[in-house]
């Protein structure tokens, strides 16, 4: 199960009520990341440390380069670091491994040729199985899709998850505040750098 790129292809959906940010999205697929890491035993949580467990290296090469950035070595890395480091343009590093394993398909936007051109997840095993994690509401990927904004009308469903899971999203919740409170203080900040080259 590769929970990141599930809810990058759920993320894809072109309806614009589920448009996800960048930046966002990355930090919730780090998130993801780290769940499968957990489910996997390849780490553990103590409190908001992610500890190095066990030897298993995943198949998945993103998941493998997540296992090679762990902090090995004591103090542990805290959740919310982990997810601002690696989730650092994370979200385009999965449109770049997906496209490349065919899993992802350009798609020309109007009539004409010279529309711009728009990814669409391909009719994969991966895309149906991503679509049905989505229908049964499976927790883990409904949470995170959640996080960034993608619910359609979903219920609340933390209840379903274990404590580690459950610690994981909250990280996750609050770094995508975090960052959407430094969108709006950039943009507060641009405007009254606008006013005052106006002048009165």
């Amino acid at each position: 199960m590769n929970t990141a790129k599930d809810l990058f292809i759920i993320a894809m959906d072109p309806r614009p009520e589920f448009a996800v940010g960048q930046g966002d999205l990355s930090l919730a697929l780090a998130g993801a990341e780290l769940i499968d890491l957990i489910g996997a035993g390849a780490v553990t949580v103590d409190d908001d440390l992610i500890v190095p467990g066990g030897p298993p290296t995943p198949d998945d090469q993103l998941l493998g380069e997540a296992v090679a950035r762990l902090t090995r070595q004591p103090p542990y890395e805290r959740i919310e670091d982990w997810l601002w480091r690696r989730g650092r343009d994370l979200s385009a590093a999965y449109q770049t491994a997906l496209e490349q394993d065919g899993e992802l398909t350009r798609k020309r936007s109007g009539r004409l040729s010279l529309g711009s051109e728009r990814m669409e997840p391909a009719d994969t095993p991966s895309r149906r199985r991503a679509v049905d994690r989505w229908k049964e509401r499976e927790p883990v990927l409904t949470a995170l899709a959640s996080v960034v904004g993608i619910d359609g009308g979903r219920s609340d469903i933390e209840g379903d998850l274990d404590e580690a899971v459950t610690t994981v999203v909250a990280a996750v919740h609050d770094a995508v505040m975090e960052l959407e409170a430094v969108r709006q203080r950039r943009t507060i900040e641009n405007a009254a750098f606008a006013n005052l080259w106006r002048g009165p």
